[in-house]
């Protein structure tokens, strides 16, 4: 990963006075031409790193670095993490290698290193098929500001029916799923994932923001992305109330797509069950109907309602025939 690569040579850079292209080739085992792109790569991304040219040049931290990196400013620092190792991709060694050089920082810089580097995930897998390259969202440093400094974001935001609201939001972090980009927020009814590029206007407060302890933006991101998933394969939700006695049978019919809610006053079972299509489960839930009610969508009554004529039209006399 090019991760590994980048705080391997700032560590390099820590340990040595200056380093060549060369050297950061044979020592990470990459050609010299990637070598060179990993160093400017790091100067672009903020991270003070400057080349000297001629036969003794090579490549230097600003401000030293031997003893530590007390060379980097604020926002330098954050650059580094930023670029070096996003909570959810970082390997082992890369988490190691942040820990050293969160060791090495001037202490009023540690706590924002550590905040810029869990505020981040680089996720290269798009959702199905790959999708034209998207461009950078406006707002996505206000944003990503926001969550490394842990205040809330008065976010106008317009959703997939078009319809806009503006909203206080306690911003957890920054996903970037191929090529679309995700901020993971709470608001006052719980915890909301928004495209960044329906963001119609982000203004930065300095309120901190309050969310569950425990919580982070990596954990956080696994129970979206899975669930995400499981909507994505199985895209038709049905709800329904089931007659307990019928809740055994409902369960091997549908297997894992069923998710049980909870008794209503009456004693029935709230469930939803998801599959691939409507009319699919409609025949699949036909036979079940003697304890089912379905709630919603209103298509899948309909199907069934068609089933159920279709059968009787065709079983309901006594002499049917074939």
């Amino acid at each position: 990963m090019r991760s590994d690569r980048l705080v391997a040579i700032l560590l390099m850079l820590q340990r040595r006075e200056q380093v060549t292209a060369a050297e950061v080739a044979a020592e990470l085992e990459v050609s010299e031409r990637t070598a060179r792109r990993d160093l400017d790569a790091l100067g672009q991304s903020g991270v003070p790193v400057y080349s000297i040219q001629g036969r003794a040049g090579g490549w230097r931290l600003l401000g030293g670095g031997r003893t530590d990196l007390s060379g980097l400013t604020a926002s330098e620092t954050r650059a580094l993490f930023l670029v070096a190792g996003p909570a959810s991709t970082a390997t082992p060694a890369v988490r190691s290698a942040l820990r050293k050089l969160v060791r090495a920082l001037p202490e009023s810089f540690r706590d924002e290193a550590e905040a810029a580097a869990s505020s981040l995930i680089l996720d290269s897998q798009p959702w199905g098929s790959p999708r034209t390259e998207r461009p950078r969202p406006p707002f996505l440093d206000d944003l990503q500001d926001a969550a490394i400094r842990g205040v809330q974001v008065r976010l106008g935001y317009v959703d997939s029916s078009g319809a806009a609201s503006d909203r206080i939001v306690h911003p957890l972090g920054i996903v970037a799923k191929g090529s679309s980009w995700y901020l993971v927020a709470y608001t006052e009814t719980g915890r909301r994932t928004f495209r960044m590029d329906r963001v119609s206007s982000a203004v930065v407060t300095e309120a901190a923001v309050i969310i569950p302890d425990g919580v982070d933006l990596s954990g956080s991101w696994q129970e979206i992305a899975a669930d995400i998933d499981v909507r994505r394969s199985s895209p038709v939700e049905i709800l329904a109330t089931c007659e307990p006695e019928g809740l055994d049978y409902l369960r091997v019919a549908v297997g894992d797509n069923l998710e049980i809610r909870g008794a209503d006053a009456d004693g029935r079972i709230s469930v939803v069950i998801r599959g691939p299509g409507e009319y699919g489960l409609a025949g699949l839930l036909a036979g079940l109907v003697e304890w089912l009610d379905i709630i919603e969508p209103s298509g899948v009554r309909e199907h069934l309602a068609s089933i159920g004529s279709a059968l009787v039209a065709r079983y309901g006399g006594s002499g049917a025939t074939r």
